[in-house]
């Protein structure tokens, strides 16, 4: 199946109102992160305690929260968790200082009597606690950060050997783009980030990557077999090529997401609302970011009075060249 067959659409001539899109969304974000919402962090990163409870009716999170405040118990979160025979259950998130075996206990007992006295909508029971310490939570913090750097750096490598620094420069930069937009949607939304987002935002860099490689790999054969044509014309007729791929396997990848999103429940709720945000923005960049900024290079290059032209394949000879005979 092939769709766009013969799409011959400009993308280059459209980087101004792509720019402008990236623009929006990446400073949007930028100012959620710094001034508005900030890094919302799960208990995962930012430590404390995650206390479930089952509710027989359906919980008011009102009532449960002025429940815990006429306790004395303050600076709590109220979640609910939705979908499935889990639909009346709620997760308690206590601050920082719950972190600690004593507190831990402490902390579950002061949730249990609040709503014992003062929650009369419906019985209700503690399913599960969990606890993340300070010093665990600062751990995952800094490895979650020192993955997506190793692995930001690894692929850079990769490209530079594989084609040229340019295009590894280009397609770290696109994979920045979109982990940027996908952090600030969360901060936008006010979702917590927690390990399996950063397992999502992995899996989302490697996505991008591989589509933003595909459309690299396509450039630089059509770079081997029109010398004499225009890196422009190039880079739009290689989108033009790949495009076809890039609908179909970035549409059905979408769908499969977006299932996870709509009926995978609150377990899945964070994992799979990361990669449909990264998989639309993927998708988008290896088209109006990552390519357009090879153009950009071979602009800045000839105001400077240097070679224009990319290098082509390695190891592909330019048509019309002659092999050595073996």
């Amino acid at each position: 199946m092939e769709f766009f067959r013969s799409s011959n659409i400009d993308w280059l001539g459209k980087k101004w109102y792509f720019l402008g899109f990236s623009l929006i969304f990446s400073v949007a974000g930028v100012l959620s992160l710094l001034f508005w919402h900030g890094v919302p962090l799960g208990v995962d990163f930012k430590g404390g305690t995650q206390i479930t409870v089952h509710f027989n009716g359906t919980p008011n999170e009102q009532h449960i929260r002025q429940a815990l405040d006429r306790a004395g118990v303050h600076d709590e979160t109220v979640q609910r968790i939705s979908g499935g025979s889990t639909s009346n259950d709620e997760v308690i998130s206590l601050p920082q200082s719950t972190a600690s075996d004593t507190a831990h206990d402490q902390g579950r007992a002061a949730v249990e009597a609040a709503l014992t006295a003062n929650y009369h909508d419906s019985s209700f029971n503690v399913v599960q606690v969990d606890i993340v310490g300070p010093t665990a939570g600062k751990q995952l913090t800094k490895q979650a950060g020192w993955a997506i750097l190793y692995s930001l750096i690894g692929m850079l490598i990769y490209l530079w050997f594989r084609f040229e620094l340019i295009y590894g420069v280009a397609a770290v930069v696109a994979v920045f783009h979109d982990t940027l937009i996908t952090v600030g949607a969360f901060s936008l939304t006010n979702q917590e980030i927690t390990l399996t987002v950063i397992a999502a935002l992995l899996t989302l860099i490697g996505y991008s990557m591989n589509d933003t490689i595909v459309v690299f790999d396509r450039i630089r054969e059509n770079l081997a077999l029109s010398r004499r044509e225009s890196l422009s014309d190039v880079v739009n007729r290689s989108i033009n090529q790949t495009l076809s791929r890039t609908v179909i396997s970035s549409g059905l990848t979408f769908l499969t997401v977006l299932s996870l999103f709509l009926f995978g429940g609150e377990v899945l709720h964070g994992f799979s609302f990361a990669l449909v945000i990264g998989i639309l923005i993927g998708t988008y960049s290896s088209i109006a970011v990552a390519a357009p900024m090879l153009v950009a290079y071979q602009d800045w290059r000839a105001s400077r009075g240097k070679q224009a032209t990319l290098p082509a394949a390695k190891g592909v000879a330019p048509k019309g060249a002659r092999t050595a005979k073996r």
